[in-house]
């Protein structure tokens, strides 16, 4: 039994003998999140024009929060419950004589879209003044790991981490990772990172790291990540909100830099497939071939003035390999402002430039629409044929009830292009209608 199991099940047993511990049920929450969501992916210049995916499915989220049993120490648990039922896998198009490619929103059953999936989730958690300790189910948002929710149900994690808050102004933040659950399968695997194979992962990933809120203007952060065999990965970030004429500049600052680990540092542990996506002049028979060397910085700025706001930003990747972080191949989130609906342009020797414009409707008398647009534009990318270059555009329009019956009640579309010669040129569109049901 691993670590993690076994303490979540103990536990739950504490959990158990105290469950009618005031607290406990009375500051509990539970809700279900509808999320129906249809998608339809063009990739151009395929064999036969066949490279298309549509797909369309509802999916449920349950999720429970209890509150904390009373005590100095206050005992507590989480559960998450998801399913995604198919609705439309796309299959053959007899109109225009096409065979859509499935996968997108669900897992493949002998080449074909599942019917249905579901998976589901237990936290215990413990708290001790202002810390706080979690065991089980996790969905972390930190700039060394970061859980994906871009498709019908979210990826989930299995481990431990521990946040606390004893000190004003500082959020201090640690913990271990085992495994996981991606956005659109049900299976509990390893982890790794892009350009490993499926047969070379870990289940260590240890992360630590802090937010300081110098005053309510000024953040700074510091993060590391070790994902044992693959890289180790510092991070620092600053985040500043400055007050200029009627608006407001935010100052968003990011810096990783990463290195080779355990069986990635050899030229053996990389050939049995412990490897970085990356280029190197030398070709196959340099020995450093596909070990992690990255520094990635970026600096992102964004003007806010009524309901208008407009970004411009710069990211470098630097070194021998792309940007690592845990990527098993069924979709992975990374903390990059080049991270999109399509592409993240993360790879080796990578210069992009971001450019984005927004508007909130709600200062022309219509709250709840938001609009906004951005574009990216990528070169230098490293590559056996030389350097590489690649651009996307993003438009996304949303649009959120605010009274009545319904009200929450979410709309979205999301469409994107990207062109180039880094990957094959694509388009895609998402349509989204999100509700969210209280239950208690």
């Amino acid at each position: 039994m691993k670590k993690s199991t076994l303490a979540l099940a103990v536990t739950l047993a504490a959990i158990a003998n105290q469950a009618t511990a005031a607290g406990f049920i009375e500051d509990s929450t539970a809700s279900i999140g509808l999320r129906n969501f249809y998608i339809d992916r063009d990739t151009k210049n395929t064999t036969n024009n066949n490279g298309e995916s549509r797909e369309w499915g509802q999916g449920f989220i349950f999720n429970y929060a209890s509150g904390f049993t009373q005590g100095t120490v206050g005992v507590g648990v989480d559960v998450i419950g998801l399913l995604g039922v198919k609705l439309d896998s796309g299959g053959y198009d007899t109109k225009d004589g096409r065979d859509r490619t499935p996968g997108q929103l669900f897992p493949l059953d002998n080449g074909r879209a599942a019917d249905d999936y579901s998976k589901a989730g237990v936290t215990a958690k413990l708290r001790l003044s202002k810390t706080e300790a979690r065991i089980g189910t996790l969905l972390p948002k930190l700039p060394v790991v970061t859980f994906n929710d871009g498709r019908l149900l979210p990826q989930t994690f299995q481990g431990g981490q521990i946040t606390s808050n004893e000190i004003d102004g500082l959020t201090l933040t640690g913990g271990q990772l085992e495994s996981t659950k991606t956005r659109s399968s049900t299976d509990d695997i390893g982890l790794r990172i892009g350009g490993a194979t499926n047969d070379a992962d870990t289940n260590k990933f240890y992360f630590a790291g802090g937010d300081y809120k110098v005053n309510k203007d000024l953040t700074l952060q510091y993060y590391y990540g070790n994902l044992e065999d693959f890289y180790k990965q510092h991070f620092l970030g600053l985040v500043h909100n400055w007050a200029i004429g009627p608006g407001s500049l935010k100052t968003d600052l990011r810096y990783f830099d990463s290195s080779s680990d355990g069986k990635n540092s050899s030229a053996a542990g990389r050939a049995e497939g412990y490897r970085s996506n990356g280029y190197w002049a030398a070709g196959a028979a340099d020995p450093d071939r596909w070990e992690v060397d990255n520094q990635t910085w970026s600096a992102l700025f964004t003007y806010t003035l009524g309901g208008h706001f407009a970004s411009l930003g710069y990211q470098q990747v630097d070194g021998n390999s792309a940007f690592p972080f845990l990527d098993q191949g069924g979709g992975a989130s990374s903390y990059l402002i080049t991270d999109r609906q399509i592409g993240k342009f993360a790879s080796a020797g990578e210069r992009t430039w971001v450019a984005e414009y927004g508007y909130d409707f709600a200062k022309l008398g219509v709250p709840g629409l938001k609009a906004s647009v951005a574009y990216l534009k990528g070169d230098n990318v490293d590559s056996a044929n030389g350097d590489l270059k690649e651009w996307e555009r993003d438009f996304r329009l949303d649009y959120t009830l605010q009274d009545g019956a319904l009200k929450g009640l979410g709309f979205s579309w999301r469409n994107a292009s990207q062109r180039g010669n880094v990957t094959t040129d694509l388009d895609e569109n998402r349509l989204i209608v999100s509700y969210s049901l209280p239950l208690l």
